[in-house]
């Protein structure tokens, strides 16, 4: 609408984790079968008619919220385009050292059978014992217990059970057989002693080393004594490598004990295991006690398992150089975040980043483009871990060429990894693979880069960061140059918005009405369980007893915009009344375009600001200007609620001033003056359509089409967005000015007849200051008297108060407009108004004083202009209005 070249791009992404999840839920609920019984290829064919369904269903979602995306480009990260894309990307930064492989402590979901990154990770803080649902157990589980065992002080040599034993505490009982040391500060005066010795495992036959480490250890906490589990803990992963520890795993993939607990144990599920070994030291006597604990459980934002973390082989990017870059580039403001906060948080994160790690234990996604060089007669098992065995290539023949370079001479096979690659790696790609790169394509020319990403502020580091981390890398450019982070849609309560809460809202559900049962019913076929079936279905009678009444599109979007800001400290709590709100605008509207198109018979206006003398219409168009102002200032900081406001306000002006001026003008008026309201009616409505248009896209579209106007285009979303001119504020400012102050007049008039419940046989006397404005003000009598639309008698004008009649109260309408009324005979408590007006005053002359003593301080000649200014002005109405309520007790008192 403003004359330029745009590219909306759409797309969706293949949501890995997300979507294999769901496909395999819902397989086992209907079908009683996993992914295994499909085997890979089976069941990604599954997996893509999943896919399908819900993609068209997004996508119908976003076309009903009035999405105006160039639907011919869209894309998915799976299309080949992307995928070669994605395969460029991984064989240039393995190339480059950049992508390796390691063995590293990672997050392992077990219910998903995959690893998963810190940022999908939840940390539920809990104050003290707690019990949970964890996926595959039957019972709750208990959390927020800290146990406290006792480990046996040996000898090197000796394996008997001595008298001393040490203590120490560990919410998690069952890693005790990945234990392979006791850490202890070396400043601890209480273990000198033990300094070099051995304790005896408490469970197998063995026995592990007493280390001194002082970054692991805090003396005044418990016993100042610390098991150290190195597979399974990231704290204790770094102990193990200051101290060259073994690194034991003790679960399986799916959360069994394995070999290395011993026969005994072998097979057990961790969490049952808890209360296992708790009973076997107890018939040690090596249980200590337990005790109540604060502490973070990190939660599965996919699946609801708790993470279980793993030492594990896998693909990941270092991050050290290429976060320095990302970071530069915003520094140097190549790239706008916005809000300040999102930035902040952005630079907080990068400044601590860790390597990224990118492979999915997985079937659904892009498969890993590297392949493990298979050398005849070597241990598979050992060279697995290692990056010397891996390349990485475009396709199998380039794989064989690479590897025969690195291993000449040599008899191997390849194998390509099983695992694939994490969503965001595909995602972070986005800004050039969907423009066509590594090819430099004429898109590559036109389009990167983009100039605004818009975006939720909870992928600032899943998906922004990456983007500009990989586009700076891959490309020598940012990707875009602004970044602006909506709020995160909440339920009215502030809660987040989960399907097991029962509080989701579908904005389909919001833009065609649903009842409560078809809520319910739509809960009910989805993959949740029957216990949280029970309790969402509960949360929606909470939430919408009645059911979401059918709201539109337009309402939807106008809604969400006047919560979104360009400082949003907070997410947007959606209260489907205040939709209702503006589904009533919506109707406002469309009555207003039909009254027009009732009143203005068979003509074809232009477009354009017509000429004239009418202040009522000056007004109306100078009010357009001063819009058209505020709205492209707004859209330019990217404060969405402040155009909304703007656009609301000037609707609402056109509705209850101007066209009830069309309708006092169609009847009382001169044909010349009828003909020019009209066209003043028909350009407002034009513009305040076109304003609108972005937010309110289909009543707007529908009512535009109707107006009788010589239309520059056949669409009004490509018609010229309203914008602010100078000239018409310096032509028609002084006419709005005045109607401004006749509106003053009608408003404070309604006010005070009210006020003293006048509701008939009214008499009103207006005092005016300045010649030219009484003239106006008379000639405009009748319009005044029709607009107050209460019944009065009469309406007089007087130059001076002593021409009043005795028994008038005052109002003051402005520093140039005083309105009287006669009260006299009409209220009965006349001296109980008299005091009130009394308290009035004093409380005007307090306020007065108190200016008056900042004035007079001896610095106040050094504040600023502004202050200064905003002073004199208050000083003026308070003694105009002090003034005009001492005129008014003085009259109330002759009448007694």
């Amino acid at each position: 609408m403003l004359g330029k070249t745009v590219l909306f791009l759409p797309g969706f992404d293949h949501a890995g984790i997300a979507t294999q999840s769901v496909v395999e839920k819902q397989l086992f609920k209907q079908e009683g079968k996993t992914r295994y019984d499909y085997g890979r290829e089976q069941f990604i064919e599954k997996v893509w008619d999943w896919k399908n369904v819900y993609h068209k269903r997004i996508k119908d979602q976003i076309k009903k919220m009035g999405g105006s995306y160039d639907w011919s480009r869209e894309v998915f990260t799976l299309d080949p385009k992307l995928s070669n894309a994605v395969t460029e990307a991984f064989v240039r930064l393995h190339d480059e050292g950049i992508i390796y492989r390691d063995s590293k402590l990672i997050n392992w979901c077990t219910k998903l059978n995959t690893a998963i990154s810190n940022l999908e990770v939840e940390n539920k803080e809990i104050s003290g014992k707690i019990s949970l649902n964890v996926p595959g157990y039957d019972k709750p589980i208990e959390f927020g217990v800290l146990t406290s065992i006792a480990y046996e002080v040996v000898n090197e040599s000796d394996l008997e059970r001595p008298d001393e034993k040490i203590i120490v505490s560990t919410t998690r009982p069952e890693t005790i057989f990945g234990d392979t040391a006791i850490a202890i500060h070396p400043d601890d005066t209480r273990y000198k002693h033990l300094h070099g010795k051995f304790v005896k495992h408490p469970l197998l036959e063995k026995k592990i080393p007493i280390v001194l480490d002082s970054k692991v250890v805090d003396m005044e906490f418990g016993t100042g004594a610390v098991k150290i589990t190195p597979a399974h803990d990231i704290n204790d992963y770094q102990c193990g490598k200051r101290n060259n520890l073994p690194f034991i795993n003790i679960f399986t993939d799916d959360g069994l004990l394995n070999e290395n607990c011993g026969s005994e144990w072998e097979g057990m599920k961790r969490f049952d295991a808890r209360k296992a070994v708790i009973d076997k030291l107890k018939e040690k006597n090596l249980f200590v006690g337990e005790e109540e604990h604060s502490m973070t459980i990190p939660i599965c934002s996919r699946s609801g398992d708790v993470i279980e973390p793993l030492l594990k082989p896998q693909w990941w990017i270092s991050q050290d150089f290429m976060s320095k870059e990302a970071l530069r580039v915003v520094e140097e403001g190549q790239i706008t975040i916005r809000p300040t906060h999102s930035k902040e948080e952005y630079f907080r994160w990068l400044r601590k980043i860790d390597d990224w790690c990118i492979s999915r234990q997985l079937w659904w996604g892009h498969r890993c483009p590297v392949y493990f060089v298979k050398i005849k007669g070597s241990n598979d098992a050992l060279m697995r871990s290692n990056n010397k065995y891996w390349v990485a290539a475009r396709n199998i023949e380039e794989a064989r060429i690479k590897a025969s370079i690195r291993f000449p001479d040599t008899e191997f096979s390849l194998e390509q990894d099983t695992d694939v690659l994490d969503t965001w790696f595909s995602s972070a790609l986005w800004p050039f693979s969907t423009l066509g790169w590594p090819n430099k394509s004429k898109e590559m020319q036109i389009f990167y880069p983009f100039s605004m990403l818009e975006t939720g502020w909870d992928i600032l580091f899943f998906w922004v960061a990456r983007m500009i981390i990989m586009g700076v890398k891959l490309t020598g450019s940012v990707p875009f140059k602004e970044v602006f982070c909506h709020p995160l849609v909440r339920d009215a309560q502030g809660r987040k918005m989960s399907k097991s809460l029962g509080n989701v809202i579908d904005p389909v559900d919001v833009i065609n009405g649903a009842s409560l049962k078809s809520l319910q019913d739509k809960l009910a076929s989805g993959n949740l369980d029957r216990r949280e079936i029970k309790i969402a279905t509960k949360g929606l009678k909470r939430s919408y007893p009645n059911g979401i009444p059918q709201c539109g599109t337009d309402a939807l979007r106008f809604a969400l915009c006047s919560y979104t800001s360009n400082d949003n400290a907070n997410d947007i709590n959606l209260d489907i009344k205040k939709v209702e709100t503006y589904r009533k605008f919506c109707n406002k509207l469309y009555q207003a375009t039909n009254f027009a198109l009732m009143n203005l018979g068979e003509e074809s206006y232009k477009c354009g600001t017509p000429e004239t003398n009418a202040i009522e219409e000056q007004f109306i168009l100078n009010r357009m200007n001063q819009t058209c102002q505020k709205i492209a200032t707004s859209f330019e900081s990217r404060h969405f609620m402040n155009v909304t406001d703007a656009i609301y306000q000037f609707w609402y002006e056109i509705c209850d001033h101007y066209i009830e001026y069309f309708k006092f003008v169609s009847k009382n008026g001169k044909p010349e003056e009828v003909k020019s309201a009209q066209g003043v009616l028909v350009n407002v409505l034009d513009n305040g359509l076109r304003m609108i248009h972005p937010m309110m896209p289909f009543i707007s579209e529908e009512l535009w089409q109707k107006l009788p106007l010589k239309k520059p285009t056949e669409s009004i979303c490509v018609a010229p967005y309203p914008q602010y001119d100078e000239a018409i504020a310096a032509q028609y400012q002084k006419g709005s000015n005045t109607f401004e102050q006749i509106l003053e007049l009608v408003s404070e008039s309604r006010g005070i007849l009210n006020q003293y419940n006048i509701l008939k046989n009214g008499k009103l006397f207006v005092e005016i200051k300045g010649s030219e404005l009484k003239d106006i003000v008379e000639h405009k009598s009748q319009y005044v008297k029709d607009s107050i639309k209460l019944n009065i008698e009469s309406l007089e004008f007087v130059t001076r108060s002593d021409e009043l009649p005795e028994g008038c109260v005052s109002k003051s309408v402005n520093r140039s407009i005083v309105v009287h009324l006669l009260v006299k005979g009409q209220i009965a408590d006349v001296e109980g108004d008299i005091k009130k007006l009394d308290r009035k005053i004093n409380k005007l002359r307090q306020k007065y004083q108190n200016i008056r003593n900042i004035m007079n301080n001896e610095n106040y000649s050094k504040a600023n202009e502004s202050v200064r200014s905003s002073n004199d002005l208050a000083i003026k109405d308070l003694t105009i209005q002090i003034e005009t309520f001492e005129m008014t007790v003085n009259n109330l008192r002759k009448s007694m």
